[in-house]
């Protein structure tokens, strides 16, 4: 569809693909193609490593100047 008044359909429809595919998806995800909206799945995109990268990010970035894209927060 290429035009402007779709797009809010074709969004909807790509949003609820998603979520009905979920559940047959692998546990990880690739962080450099989430949305902004899924600032939720930062923890589980990194596993394991999440918490040490917490720690590394508390240490070395306190004032969080490197939080573009998914940011893992201090």
């Amino acid at each position: 569809m290429d035009e402007a008044k779709d797009d809010q359909r074709c969004i909807g429809w790509a949003r609820e693909f998603f979520n009905a595919s979920k559940p047959y998806a692998s546990a990880g995800a690739y962080v450099n193609f989430m949305t902004e909206e899924e600032g939720d799945r930062i923890a589980t995109a990194y596993g394991a490593n999440y918490n040490c990268l917490v720690a590394i990010k508390r240490r070395y970035d306190p004032e969080n100047v490197f939080h573009l894209n998914q940011n893992i927060k201090p």
